[in-house]
């Protein structure tokens, strides 16, 4: 399943523009207007990673296949939305399933392109989206402990959740997002957040979207985005999604030659899925046969067992061993066989903590 990314940001940020630019495709329209995106736009992309490709050069596989992202777009939120400002808030719906936030930030002037305000103010538009977020996230915790209050009278064990329900909501109250809750690991805020799928719990990536003059030197914009960033402990990207969306015809190799003129290594999408990628914890490992050359998502720290089950709940269900070859032992040997010759293939048990880059194979019974 693909890992779901949502985007927020005000209207006119060049949220749509980085849709497209991310997505490598017109899925968004993108105007000069207000609203523009009237329903929520999805596109599910590849996970860029050389090592896939490395290994299929290896293996010459019949199918190569990639992790995915998906990435939602939706309507662009104004001070009030939960009130029904604008479109209203019944757009966050759509990234409550999401598992991160990437926060579009205007980081730019531009007098053909009409904004919210008089001028972009990065650190007060940053505050009208999350503050937007925290009453959405308000209101569907009130309607939760108005159920919790007629539910924990006939169930006890409730009492736990109504307690973390509460200080919660009086967290957001005093505008402090669901994130800074300061028990986590409470399993009552455990089961409460997998339910809620709180928008402020989630994590997220700011993206200062700059014009083409300022990718190599930072304005006063962009600063105020990092600060913000940094504040928040929060991931950042800065990007020109007016000419990643240009290059969106181009080849991988042109664009990343196209870019390389610029001083730039990464394009806007590789940078946003790397920086999810960490903010989420979450590492790749492969599977590598004649068949097919794969790589799967797993949160970093999972045990053999768990990525397992990634690619099949019988493989979790019936997990004997897994064979283990390090991505870098196996493209140094060339295959899985001279790996084996060598020694160099590891038989892991249940414990063996999986790690970024393994290339795996799994026995199971079932």
């Amino acid at each position: 399943m693909a890992v779901g990314i949502g985007i927020v940001g005000l209207p006119n940020v060049g949220k749509s523009t980085t849709f497209n630019a991310l997505t490598k495709a017109q899925n968004a329209e993108a105007a000069n207007y207000p609203f523009c995106t009237i329903e929520p736009n999805k596109a599910i992309v590849t996970v860029p990673d050389p090592r896939v490709e490395a290994l299929a050069r290896l293996v010459k596989p019949e199918k190569t296949i990639y992790t995915t992202v998906e990435f939602i777009d939706i309507a662009g939120l104004v001070k009030g939305a939960s009130q029904g400002e604008g479109l209203g808030n019944q757009f966050l719906a759509n990234i409550r399933e999401a598992a991160a936030i990437v926060h579009v930030v205007r980081c730019f002037d531009d007098e053909n392109v009409v904004h919210v305000s008089a001028t972009p103010d990065p650190r007060s538009d940053i505050e009208v989206i999350n503050t937007e977020l925290m009453i959405a996230d308000l209101q569907q915790l009130e309607r939760k402990l108005d159920k919790l209050a007629r539910e924990v009278k006939g169930d006890k064990r409730l009492a736990p959740v109504v307690e973390v329900a509460t200080e919660l909501k009086a967290q957001l109250e005093r505008g402090i997002p669901v994130a800074a809750y300061p028990d986590r690991e409470h399993e009552a805020f455990k089961a409460l957040a997998k339910e809620m799928r709180f928008l402020t719990g989630k994590k997220v990536i700011y993206v200062a979207n700059v014009d083409e003059e300022h990718l190599d030197v930072d304005n006063d914009y962009v600063r105020a985005v990092q600060q913000v960033a940094s504040e928040h402990n929060a991931e950042f990207v800065k990007l020109c999604a007016k000419l990643e969306q240009d290059m969106a015809g181009l080849s991988d190799d042109e664009r990343h030659e196209f870019l390389d003129t610029l001083g730039i290594h990464e394009t806007g999408l590789e940078q946003v899925i790397h920086k999810g990628y960490h903010a989420l914890n979450l590492i790749a490992f492969f599977t590598a046969g004649p068949k097919e050359v794969r790589a799967w998502t797993v949160r970093r720290g999972a045990k053999a067992p768990e990525a397992a089950g990634v690619i099949h709940t019988d493989f979790e269900r019936g997990f004997i061993r897994a064979e283990v070859i390090p991505f870098e032992t196996y493209i140094r040997l060339g295959s899985e066989a001279a790996a084996k010759s060598a020694g160099e293939m590891r038989v892991e048990g249940r414990e063996y903590v999986v790690q970024d880059g393994d290339v795996m194979h799994f026995r199971f019974n079932v």
